[in-house]
């Protein structure tokens, strides 16, 4: 379902006044008034307001501090990734990269908007399809309404969660249209009930296959409450409805990895749900993930056409993807990671070889995961269609965040035009893909481990690993080399090693879509993994060729700090408009 129109929430004030005169009662310019609305095209219309902040643009703030990818909260903190451009460019991502965070951070602000603006959508819709002056809608009509809705608003409180985890829940019964402190309560309960009640009403009122594509369905909100589940460690629960998934929805792999990541493929078979974007559609370009704009390599002869080089692949992701001979990731037995060893040398790259006169030796030989390639832009290996990566052009300062490039989002030369904003390369229409058959495959793994079924998360895990075996690859000259564990792997290893391989894999396959931060808090394993990544991120560095060069050197004394940087603050500005007879209703986290 795309985004044609931008819709404005609609604020109805009961206004008094002692004049009797008509020339007074002027309507709000730009504003739809209830009566307007009453009907079901006015439902309808809330509802698709709702849905369009999906992408994370739209609600007063910038798109980038809320964008669906989640690339600063969930990506740059992760290890995954750097902040890239160069150290002066938007500082306050630096901030939050080095966990240097700070309660008057506008991006914490962006996101908390943004996260309620949403719930007050959602609740909007929800109300007016309850309403008695609706006269035109079916109760089956109203039921699925109320049903998308619930989905939206348990979709926008899990954001919330994710990022500050002790947040208001507020739904339609807490929300008065005319009253502005009706949604000033306490931060004082654990919302998971709620956002469960949210996605369990949706999954047993919505249908299975809807008309319109981006609207959700009943497989899309029983996924989503599977991960509302593991996110608390439910992990029976989440398995019973990962498995009627898995079986029964219809959902499949691609057959091509990168399938899932290119605008001529959205809303394939794989594909759960998927935040829908737009181009050419009437609009300046704000519908084509504009969110994510600055999040392109910074010349004029690559995608997007120039600007701005933000939220570049890591070091430390790239020698994630090198595979032994035999085609398995170099991971130790230790869950949290600490006793991989893929990272102890680096895979040969251009970092500091500025000239192209210079000699450079990829060194194509080196076995890898052949994901590496639909993931990072690396210098030598062709990149979609536009031919080999030139390396140091495409980033605007090498010295400061390193020589890759992120990919995922990026479109083919030859989709240029149709896949892009006519005004703007930067808006293009390749959605985000929110829920994925592999993102269920990768849960019942994960599952199966903590509940000590070892050989059935190695099942799972073996079937993403044949898909990156048998699937396309970028380029034919670098020697991919990815198989299954063999039979029998994880029970010999132990549990400790099957989680890890299955972190792992989650890792390589979900790479840079902004997922990896909240997963490592989930797993209670984001200090000891995060400190090691950034001591080491931080060094020189040595490649496979012996040759040395600066990383990334900024993040040196950099710490996450166990028991509080699991949890982002809460904006300052929002304790402060909080009050409530003279007090505020949200209390800060310890950051």
């Amino acid at each position: 379902m795309k985004k044609l129109i931008t819709f404005a929430l609609v604020a109805i004030v009961g206004l008094s006044t002692s004049c009797s005169d008509s020339f007074f009662d002027i309507q709000p310019q730009g504003a739809a008034s209830l009566t307007s609305l009453s009907n079901k095209n006015g439902v309808n219309a809330l509802l698709i307001g709702a849905y369009s902040l999906l992408d994370g643009v739209g609600a007063g703030n910038t798109g980038r501090q809320s964008t669906i990818s989640n690339y600063v909260f969930g990506g740059i903190t992760s290890g995954d990734a750097v902040k890239g451009t160069d150290a002066g460019d938007q500082p306050e991502q630096s901030f939050i990269e080095q966990f240097n965070w700070l309660s008057d951070n506008t991006y914490f602000l962006g996101k908390w908007q943004h996260t309620y603006d949403g719930v007050a959508r959602a609740n909007e819709a929800i109300l007016l399809a309850k309403s008695t002056d609706v006269k035109d809608m079916t109760d089956a009509e109203r039921t699925q309404v109320v049903a998308e809705a619930r989905f939206l608003r348990g979709h926008y409180h899990f954001e919330g969660k994710k990022m500050w985890n002790m947040i208001p829940y507020i739904d339609e019964t807490v929300y008065k249209r005319d009253d502005p402190n009706s949604t000033k309560i306490p931060n004082d309960k654990d919302i998971w009930p709620n956002i469960e009640a949210d996605f369990k009403y949706a999954m047993e009122n919505l249908p299975a296959v809807q008309a319109q594509k981006g609207r959700a369905t009943k497989w899309a909100a029983m996924t989503y409450l599977a991960k509302a589940y593991i996110f608390q460690k439910k992990w029976a629960a989440a398995k019973t409805l990962l498995e009627d998934v898995y079986n029964n929805s219809g959902k499949k792999l691609v057959a091509n990895y990168h399938d899932n990541y290119r605008n001529t493929t959205n809303n394939n078979i794989e594909s759960i749900f998927e935040v829908e974007f737009s181009v050419n559609d009437g609009s300046t370009g704000n519908n084509g993930n504009a969110g994510d704009n600055l999040n392109w390599p910074y010349s004029a002869n690559a995608p997007g056409r120039g600007c701005c080089g933000f939220y570049l692949p890591s070091q430390n992701l790239v020698n994630a993807f090198k595979t032994s001979s035999d085609g398995l990731p170099l991971i130790g037995d230790k869950a949290d990671g600490t006793a991989d060893t893929y990272n102890m040398v680096d895979l040969p790259n251009d970092q500091g070889i500025r000239s192209s006169t210079i000699e450079f030796n990829l060194n194509k030989s080196i076995p890898v995961d052949p994901r590496l390639d639909w993931t990072v832009g690396r210098r030598g290996v062709q990149f979609l269609d536009w031919g080999p990566m030139p390396g140091f052009p495409w980033i605007r300062d090498q010295n400061y965040s390193g020589p890759y490039t992120g990919k995922k989002w990026m479109y083919y030369l030859a989709d240029e035009g149709s896949s892009t904003h006519s005004t703007s390369k930067r808006a293009v229409n390749n959605n985000y893909r929110l829920l994925k058959m592999s993102s269920v495959i990768l849960w019942l793994a994960e599952c199966e481990a903590e509940l000590g079924n070892l050989s059935g998360a190695e099942t799972y895990v073996n079937i993403i690993r044949n898909r990156a075996k048998n699937g396309s690859v970028q380029d034919p000259t670098v020697n991919y080399v990815v198989n299954p564990y063999p039979s029998g792997t994880f029970a010999a290893k132990g549990k400790d090693y099957a989680l890890n391989a299955v972190r792992m894999e989650s890792r390589l396959e979900f790479a840079m879509e902004g997922h990896r931060f909240f997963d490592l808090v989930r797993w209670g394993i984001a200090g000891p993994y995060l400190n090691k990544y950034m001591a080491e991120e931080a060094k020189n560095g040595t490649d496979m060729s012996g040759r040395t060069y600066n990383k990334r050197g900024y993040l040196a004394g950099k710490t996450f700090t166990t028991g509080k940087n699991e949890y982002f603050p809460l904006p300052n500005d929002e304790i402060l408009n909080s009050q409530k007879d003279g007090k505020p209703t949200l209390k800060q986290n310890n950051y």
